[in-house]
């Protein structure tokens, strides 16, 4: 089952420790990441179900390619990690 990583920032706003799920692309890992974990789905997705433009995600090391349909698919040993992109100067 894959694993769903976020990053220790975000932890720092919402209960977000890694969790193993079944899932065959990013969008079932991440619905079945927020189960019971309704104030980190709202930090991560839109009041429509996308990403947010400040989140990230990388699955097995690569930047997921689809951040609309979150297509991109998982295995069962997957690493998935979900950031907060940060800026600044």
């Amino acid at each position: 089952m894959a694993t769903v990583h976020f990053t220790s920032h975000l932890q720092a706003f919402v209960n977000s420790e890694p969790v193993v799920v079944a899932a065959k692309d990013v969008a079932m890992a991440l619905e079945n990441a927020f189960e019971g974990r309704e104030q980190l789905r709202s930090y991560v997705m839109d009041e429509h179900g996308r990403l947010r433009r400040h989140i990230m995600l990388f699955v097995d090391g690569k930047m997921v390619e689809d951040r609309v349909n979150l297509t991109d698919p998982v295995t069962e040993a997957s690493e998935v990690y979900v950031m907060q992109a940060l800026s600044g100067g």
